[in-house]
């Protein structure tokens, strides 16, 4: 599954739309259905995309939160913080989307 505040069915949309009216951002998470251990493999498999425990540059970023910034929590304080094992969070840069949608697939693909 994908969120992004962006989309009309985001939960955030309406808060999206009200502060920044120009755009929800580069910023979205998406979960892995092989849970805990693919979304660690698609984070170490991308070779363009970095890996990185913050989100916000110029430069697309990847993070695995449950085992980078929240590896230090239960499960359960895991979801709680919204950080669930299988989310992903990508923060897109200003690379060809081309390069980024590439990237990304092969790494799915791994």
């Amino acid at each position: 599954s994908v969120s992004y505040a962006g989309l009309k069915d985001s939960k955030y949309n309406e808060l999206a739309n009200k502060y920044c009216p120009k755009g929800a951002s580069g910023l979205f998470t998406f979960s892995c259905t092989g849970g805990f251990e693919d979304a660690k493999k698609v984070v170490n498999a991308v070779e363009m995309i970095s890996l990185v425990a913050n989100l916000g540059d110029t430069r697309t970023l990847i993070a695995h939160p449950a085992s980078m910034m929240h590896s230090q929590l239960t499960v359960e304080q895991q979801i709680a913080a919204g950080a669930d094992p299988s989310v992903i969070r990508m923060s897109i840069g200003i690379e060809d989307a081309r390069d980024i949608i590439n990237d990304l697939k092969q790494a799915l693909e791994k």
